[in-house]
């Protein structure tokens, strides 16, 4: 009998943590809830979750050393999760109400306010991933999923010029305006939408995940 995946939900103060572990628990994995930094570097898979402001959700993830976890996990190629706020602080830099304040810069580009005649984009979205993604494997091109956010990234900056390694796989969505709304980059997911909270779509994504630890 193959062992249960063990992975942590990173509880920084800022994302609903317990959806999260009771999604991850509904698709086979052995999941805790902790800031603890053994447990989150030595766990098969860390998941980031997020809610809130840009700087308020990087100021606790310091706060706790979590920017240090994530650089150290993703430099041995252990996997990370990153989810809503989660995924955004992943980026370079992020500037609500005039404020800008610094990401873990994992991938370049600005979280910026969403342009479109209704914000938040709260409801459910569908998406358009690109060929060949381990992320939406097994679901169909009209597959959708829950987004609650007024904030994104509305441009890919990142290149890469070495012919060796792979580019990230980009997946977009729109609202008003075309936005990243998930990225696959080798042992780092994250995902604007909430896995969490998108039924049977969300679990086969959060399967997908769990079977690459």
């Amino acid at each position: 009998m193959t062992a249960k995946k063990d992975v942590v939900v990173f509880d920084y103060g800022f994302g609903n943590v317990r959806s999260a572990e009771r999604a991850l628990a509904r698709v086979g994995a052995e999941v805790e809830i902790t800031r603890d930094f053994d447990r989150a570097m030595e766990a098969d898979g860390l998941l980031v979750p997020g809610v809130g402001a840009f700087a308020s959700c990087m100021a606790g993830l310091r706060e706790a050393r979590g920017d240090w976890i994530v650089g150290r996990r993703l430099a041995g190629g252990r996997p990370v999760m990153g989810i809503c706020v989660g995924m955004q602080i992943l980026f370079s830099r992020g500037v609500e109400h005039g404020i800008e304040a610094e990401g873990l810069d994992e991938w370049p580009g600005t979280v910026g306010p969403i342009k479109a005649e209704v914000v938040p984009h709260m409801g459910w979205n569908t998406v358009e991933p690109p060929a060949d993604t381990a992320l939406f494997a097994g679901l169909d091109a009209g597959a959708r999923f829950y987004f609650v956010h007024s904030y994104a990234v509305r441009a890919w900056e990142f290149e890469t010029h070495n012919a060796a390694l792979a580019p990230p796989k980009v997946t977009w969505s729109t609202h008003g305006e075309r936005f990243v709304a998930a990225v696959e980059n080798g042992p780092l997911w994250a995902t604007q939408f909430h896995p969490e909270k998108s039924g049977d779509a969300g679990a086969q994504l959060l399967t997908n995940w769990i079977e690459t630890l």
